[in-house]
């Protein structure tokens, strides 16, 4: 039997000074590892990968290349390099997978340079998939659980896969990034902060939710030998200084978290995590003593909205005077909480968004540290959410802002046009008006210059006070609209926006 030869790669999606490890690709290429074997190309430390990998491909045999695609702004890399690659290689299996391939698959699989598209986790897919291609044994495609393929010109899904739990044995091969060490940054966490997740998926169903659509409410909670072993080998072996959790929802049952609570107490990381408002306030005061000496600095929740209707509607689970709470639970605790906001809905637009305003508003009073990040709502089409879920509640139809059904792409291409880039990126949406548009943007600059964020460690500290006492004035008299000086003054500072930059 051939061993399988795989080429993954991560097109590029951020600067090299926010990339973080592609976490994706090092599990796949773990699990590839055991068949047969891999290697990684980063596009967001490689600014040529697309030359690159097509001489990667020149020079060793590959039996398929699979490419990680989550889209926004890694579409446009991610469909030139997929053509370049059919252009070179006609005959070379192009697999899609990540986020978008699994909530857009008849759309990726639209385009003649995807052959094959892996829906969700990856990790067993995969590699299955691989040993078939490599071996010629074609027929047990439809055997593999998450594929969807071609066959004679029509897409044929296989039914989905079962989720899989976190392998406690599964080392992640940083190697294969040549030197991990250019992956930590330094943020405000620390000098030489690293990417990681421990556990994955999220047992809640937000309907809005890309992670809901993909692993359908199941979580799976490592093994704390393992986190122990990949935290000691991030702080003793690259140095790391803290850790940026790209855990879907890090805290959930309270029972499930204290013994990986207990193993980063130990290490003393600063790190931050998504969270959620209400298993926060869930936790008890022994928990909190390991939250603290484990050096939590912040914890981003997604408060969403301050309705409790919407909130209910977008099945969130969560209530407005929780997240109220969490505010001042977490300022007591040392911990910053960073809430993220969702404007701008299809139904009572405008109400919807001046409420959040005010809501804001009072966030900010109860904790002045509250940072404060906010999107326009722009909810998945109904085909793409989980198909457990695909039917029930269903919402209203998205019409557009002339009262029109709003068309979502259909091609990959489609999807590059700067309106679906910053839908997919919660920038803007078909229903929002001109003056809608700017009323958001207004007060998001009024807001950002008179608390710019903790994060931000460009920017000089006179700078930030000056902008900060520059807008108290819009900021105190509700003064929002067109906030020229403001933006003018951004212009020469650049404040940092963590929903653009990260960390």
């Amino acid at each position: 039997m051939t061993r399988p030869h795989t080429l993954l790669i991560n097109p590029t999606i951020t600067s090299p000074s926010s990339a973080r490890f592609p976490l994706s690709l090092l599990h796949l290429a773990a699990a590839l590892d055991k068949t047969g074997s891999s290697e990684i190309i980063d596009g967001n430390v490689d600014r040529d990968f697309i030359t690159d990998s097509l001489r990667a491909l020149q020079q060793r045999r590959f039996d398929a290349v699979g490419i990680s695609v989550m889209g926004g702004p890694q579409m446009a890399p991610s469909i030139e390099l997929s053509k370049a690659v059919r252009e070179h290689f006609p005959e070379l299996p192009i697999v899609w997978g990540g986020y978008f391939p699994t909530l857009y698959t008849d759309t990726a699989l639209a385009a003649p340079y995807v052959d094959y598209a892996i829906r969700g986790q990856g990790e067993e897919s995969f590699p299955e998939l691989m040993t078939a291609l490599s071996n010629g044994a074609h027929t047990s495609l439809a055997r593999i659980g998450g594929l969807s393929h071609k066959v004679d010109g029509e897409i044929v899904h296989n039914p989905s896969r079962r989720f899989s739990l976190a392998d406690p044995n599964t080392v992640l091969v940083y190697d294969k990034l040549g030197d991990p060490r250019r992956y930590l940054a330094r943020t405000f966490l620390g000098r030489r902060t690293a990417a990681h997740q421990a556990s994955v998926g999220c047992r809640f169903r937000c309907t809005f939710c890309g992670v809901a659509a993909m692993f359908g409410g199941a979580t799976a909670v490592p093994a704390t030998t393992r986190l122990e072993r990949e935290l000691t080998y991030l702080k003793y072996e690259l140095g790391a200084d803290s850790i940026q959790y790209f855990d879907h929802n890090f805290f959930d049952r309270e029972e499930d978290m204290v013994p990986l609570l207990e193993v980063m107490a130990k290490l003393e990381l600063p790190w931050w995590c998504y969270a959620r408002s209400d298993a926060l306030l869930k936790l008890s005061e022994s928990s909190w003593k390991l939250v603290r000496k484990s050096r939590l600095r912040m914890a981003y929740i997604g408060a969403e909205s301050p309705s409790g209707q919407m909130l209910k509607e977008i099945r969130k689970g969560t209530r407005p005077d929780q997240t109220l709470e969490v505010a001042e639970l977490c300022r007591r605790n040392g911990v910053v909480p960073e809430l993220s906001f969702m404007v701008g809905p299809p139904e009572n637009t405008e109400e919807e968004t001046e409420h959040t305003f005010e809501f804001i508003r009072e966030l900010k009073r109860i904790n002045p540290q509250s940072e404060i990040i906010v999107y326009v709502y722009t909810p998945l089409p109904e085909s793409s959410r989980h198909e457990k879920d695909r039917g029930k509640r269903p919402s209203a139809p998205l019409l557009d802002v002339n009262g029109e059904p709003v068309v979502f792409p259909r091609t990959p291409e489609e999807w590059t046009e700067q309106r679906w880039v910053d839908y997919a990126c919660h920038a803007d949406a078909p229903w929002l008006t001109d003056k809608m548009r700017r009323r958001i943007r207004d007060f998001v600059t009024v807001l950002r210059c008179r608390y710019p964020t903790a994060q931000d460690l460009r920017s000089p500290r006179w700078a930030k006070r000056t902008l900060s006492v520059a807008a108290s004035w819009r900021y105190s008299h509700r003064k929002y609209n067109r906030p020229w000086e403001l933006e003018l003054a951004n212009r020469l500072v650049k404040l940092r926006m963590p929903q653009v930059s990260g960390l």
